[in-house]
């Protein structure tokens, strides 16, 4: 993995959020639609898969990778669309969707209907951190997108996927935590976990969970001979997230800059490989 093309592409996603690039009406886009346990996220790609924008929004609509408010997920959605397609002028019709792995047929239905309820077509359907890797384009290891209900991941062999996995535990489970730890609602601990001046305050509180993240890991690839762990997903922000991980396994650790939006750029790959 080229660690700082990674990193390039995903400071342009973070650059398309404040300053969308403009595009030619019939230009070809390709759309990404990332629904988190804490965030939605869709990002749009030109015709040559560059970013030109994203936006996103806090949302408690999925739990453990499953919708659990079908209205509520739709109508954020298709704000979000509103908002991006206001920006570049240009309607979004059709996109990729990605889900935990072992999400069964009805739940990824489900996944797909809320963006055709939005207005734009599903025509890809990956999991997560298969997704993730059209951005990291890893030949051999282990890609773990740990977000804010799930771990889930996916090792790969000579570029392909030869096991997914995914287990409850992200997060959410951090925030719980923070927000017992101090006596906070959980919508507060959530923002006190993103805030870039309280991580080192609470990272020793949480390290517990971490460590919980690293057992997944170590359960799912015990069989399997893996020299290199990839971590994506908005959980693995929190600074030091990829010291606990390597400690605890024993196998390098790789984090991008900016996990989070690693994922969702992946979707949005995907559905241009699709078309």
């Amino acid at each position: 993995m080229n660690l700082g093309r990674v990193d390039t592409i995903i400071k342009e996603v973070e650059s398309s959020i404040k300053k969308p690039r403009k595009v030619n009406r019939d230009e070809k886009l390709y759309v990404g639609v990332d629904l988190g346990t804490a965030y939605i996220v869709i990002v749009v790609l030109d015709s040559k898969k560059r970013p030109i924008a994203c936006e996103m929004q806090f949302a408690q609509v999925v739990r453990d990778g499953l919708v659990v408010d079908f209205i509520g997920a739709t109508k954020i959605v298709k704000e979000l669309k509103r908002k991006i397609e206001d920006k570049i002028g240009i309607e979004l019709t059709k996109a990729a969707i990605a889900v935990p792995p072992g999400t069964d047929e009805r739940d990824i239905k489900t996944h797909s209907y809320v963006v055709e309820g939005a207005g734009m077509e599903v025509i890809s359907v990956e999991d997560e951190p298969t997704a993730a890797n059209a951005v990291l384009q890893i030949d051999n290891g282990v890609v773990v997108d740990v977000g804010g209900g799930t771990t889930g991941l996916s090792i790969f062999k000579d570029g392909k996927v030869i096991y997914t996995a995914d287990e409850a535990t992200g997060g959410t489970q951090l925030s719980l935590v923070i927000a017992g730890a101090y006596k906070i609602p959980f919508e507060d601990a959530e923002e006190k976990k993103k805030s870039t001046k309280n991580q080192e305050e609470i990272f020793h509180m949480v390290t517990p969970v971490i460590q919980k993240v690293a057992s997944i890991i170590n359960t799912h690839i015990k069989a399997f001979d893996v020299d290199k762990i990839y971590l994506v997903g908005g959980t693995c922000c929190l600074k030091n997230f990829e010291k606990v991980i390597q400690k605890e396994t024993g196998i390098e650790t790789i984090k991008p800059l900016n996990p989070f939006l690693v994922t969702p750029l992946g979707i949005a790959i995907n559905c241009a490989d699709k078309q």
